[in-house]
């Protein structure tokens, strides 16, 4: 055990971790190397678009069937990886398209720009791409042998595509898309683009159509329910008017059922799962290997039909394996880093522990400060990511109650001549009530995709960590005056007073160790073609425009790490908070309540058909993805604080590196 506290060994163990996870990853990526995989760039009338291209050995010679996949919104190209991998070592040529401002494509519109910019033309303009490639299969009239498939925007910006292909078709003769395949989408937003279900309908024609209809997705399949504002409920999409309008108005359409409808096949597959399940499924991966073994059944000389063994998953463990050695490289690079002259200032010595509470009052306060931090993080999320109106009345009523309740405090103290720290707890606390009071009242314009703040989802989030921070503050303002401080603990003992020295070693320390992190993940993509990831949540490589973001966006999230940060060094400052308990305090503090969210929301879904917060659709996937990135950043927070004894480099590395994950995995607007 003593081995692995050298920063050494963890750092060769860290690295062994990523570079055995990503080379066996490459492998069940490639087919064992029988495929070879490449970023590709090109340039479309609306931007740059790029991907991952997924060519099996020989297609050079003998052009093969092609299947162009891309990702639903917030996304990028990688999380096609199940039916990329699976068709491409089946012999199709497969491109796993970034959608535009998503992932390495960017899109040359006027900004700021709505969600339209994303999906309408995408799979279109790649389709017209690969059509014009050698190692792309076009039948003796000319029509291409191309598949279009897409995860919820992804599906609409496919559907769209059979759309503008069938009208071009109109006037060409050419249809260069062969068969649709889309999951986790209807029609609710090609409707927007002024078509009727009838035409989208009538436009896929004779080819081959096809839907993964998830029963528990949470955004469609259900059009009652999704005007009513309540989609997060269990699905039947065979059963709806749509989706019969889908199968040819059959009298009784049955899921997974093949029928013939104006001279082709349409079939509806409908796995018990939601709409982020589709991603990391067998099963919906099996459907999609079926619908391509009947869609391309004709080629059987050039792809493989017929053959079930599912490897994609192989791909995705060990992924995760060079996922953990990532984030554990961070700590030997820290330590190491420390070693250097000046670096070293990032040491302030450990704070003497804090006795425990003598009285149960302070115990009580101790407890309450726990439960409350880590709750009420999930208890408002919906309101401050959704802007819900119930909810945001309420805080903002609690707000104004606080904001009466400190002004009478700090009247009656002056009055009465109380000792100086009752005037400063009274101050503070009115001092940020009103901070509180008109930040919320400001929600429209903070959440808003400007041009500075240009990623839609990254926005509310920030909304939200914030006014998590302002209140965590506030509650510790209390806490430290009315129990800590006659305990004896300082603004020291949390980890906050150092020299200037130690806050820019610290700052300078996270930024090269991110550097370095972010170096061994761009060595690893250029080598294996891989990431980090496990399901939605990944460590990707960035473009420019993401640096830019990540400078606009860590200075304000820093506040959410830094203050959470010193609340989980405030409730951990006794002795017997030194181990595991510490730790488990931390996590906690950071994700407890998001995972009971999580655990009340879907756990009535799957048991009663509707959802703990079936308004919530986007909300509850997004916390989702927070749960992993808050429990890592909550081991860094305690780690380092025992470490170093102070805050900062816990507060520095999570902001940039979490603030970095986050905005090269979603959504993000660039002004070129």
């Amino acid at each position: 055990m003593s081995r692995l506290k050298n920063p050494v060994v963890l750092l060769i163990i860290s690295l062994l971790l990523i570079f055995v996870g990503s080379f066996s990853a490459s492998q069940f990526n490639s087919s064992s190397g029988d495929v070879d995989v490449s970023r590709i760039y090109f340039d479309t009338p609306r931007g740059e678009l790029s991907g991952l291209l997924y060519k099996p050995e020989g297609a050079d010679e003998q052009p093969r069937p092609t299947i162009v996949a891309t990702h639903g919104y917030l996304n990028s190209a990688e999380m096609q990886d199940a039916q990329v991998i699976e068709m491409s070592k089946r012999g199709y040529v497969v491109l796993a398209l970034d959608q535009y401002d998503h992932g390495h494509s960017t899109g040359t519109m006027e900004k700021p720009v709505p969600f339209f910019s994303f999906w309408p033309n995408a799979i279109s303009d790649a389709v017209q791409y690969m059509y014009d490639q050698d190692y792309v299969l076009k039948d003796a009239e000319g029509n291409g042998i191309i598949a279009v498939s897409g995860h919820s925007m992804g599906g609409f910006s496919s559907t769209h595509a059979v759309i503008l292909d069938e009208l071009a078709f109109a006037e060409t003769g050419v249809r260069k898309i062969h068969s649709s395949l889309t999951m986790g989408s209807d029609y609710q937003w090609i409707k927007t683009l002024g078509y009727s279900v009838e035409d989208i309908n009538n436009s896929y024609g004779p080819r081959y159509s096809g839907k993964i209809a998830g029963q528990y997705d949470e955004f469609f399949f259900d059009a009652e329910a999704s005007a009513a504002g309540t989609p997060v409920v269990k699905k039947n999409y065979v059963g709806t008017e749509e989706g019969k309008g889908f199968l040819g108005n059959q009298e009784n359409p049955v899921a997974g059922t093949v029928y013939d409808v104006a001279g082709g096949k349409r079939v509806v597959y409908q796995p018990n799962e939601t709409h982020p399940w589709n991603h990391f499924s067998k099963t919906s991966t099996g459907y999609a290997v079926d619908f391509y073994d009947m869609a391309f059944a004709d080629y059987s000389d050039l792809v493989t039909i017929g053959e079930d063994g599912q490897t994609w998953m192989f791909k995705e463990w060990f992924s995760f394996v060079a996922l953990i050695g990532f984030f554990l490289l961070f700590i030997p690079v820290v330590l190491l880093v420390s070693k250097l002259p000046f670096f070293n200032n990032i040491y302030t010595g450990k704070p003497e522990a804090l006795p425990e509470a003598k009285t149960n009052g302070g115990k009580l306060a101790g407890l309450l400060l726990v439960v409350f931090g880590g709750l009420y993080p999930a208890f408002f999320f919906s309101a401050l990511y959704s802007a819900d109106v119930y909810g945001m009345r309420l805080l903002r009523q609690i707000s104004m109650t606080f904001i009466v309740l400190s002004a009478i405090a700090l009247i009656y103290v002056l009055v009465k001549k109380s000792e100086k720290s009752m005037k400063s707890v009274s101050f503070i606390m009115l001092i940020l009530s009103i901070v509180q009071y008109i930040y919320l009242r400001l929600q429209d314009k903070a959440i808003a995709t400007t041009e500075f703040f240009g990623a839609p989802t990254i926005n509310p989030v920030l909304f939200w960590a914030i006014n998590v921070a302002i209140v965590t503050l506030m509650i510790m303002v209390c806490y430290h005056f009315v129990s800590k401080k006659p305990e004896g603990a300082t603004i020291k003992s949390y980890g906050v007073k150092v020299n200037i020295k130690t806050v820019i070693a610290a700052l300078l320390t996270a930024v090269i160790a991110v550097v370095i992190g972010y170096a061994v993940l761009y060595l690893v993509d250029a080598i294996f073609k891989t990431d980090f990831r496990i399901w939605t949540f990944a460590v990707k490589t960035f473009e420019d425009q993401h640096v830019i973001a990540l400078l606009k966006y860590a200075p304000l999230f820093l506040i959410y790490y830094f203050i959470v940060g010193l609340s989980v060094n405030m409730n951990t400052a006794s002795r017997k908070y030194d181990g595991f308990r510490g730790y488990l305090i931390s996590i906690f503090h950071f994700i407890g309540g998001l995972v009971l969210y999580l655990g009340y929301h879907y756990g009535l879904l799957f048991m009663t058909g509707t959802a703990g917060y079936p308004s919530e659709s986007l909300s509850s996937i997004i916390v989702i993805g927070l749960v992993p990135a808050l429990l890592v950043a909550a081991i860094f927070n305690r780690y380092f604080f025992r470490k170093t004894g102070n805050v900062y480099v816990a507060a520095f590395l999570n902001t940039i590196l979490m603030t970095l994950i986050s905005i090269a995995n979603t959504a993000l607007y660039t002004i070129l």
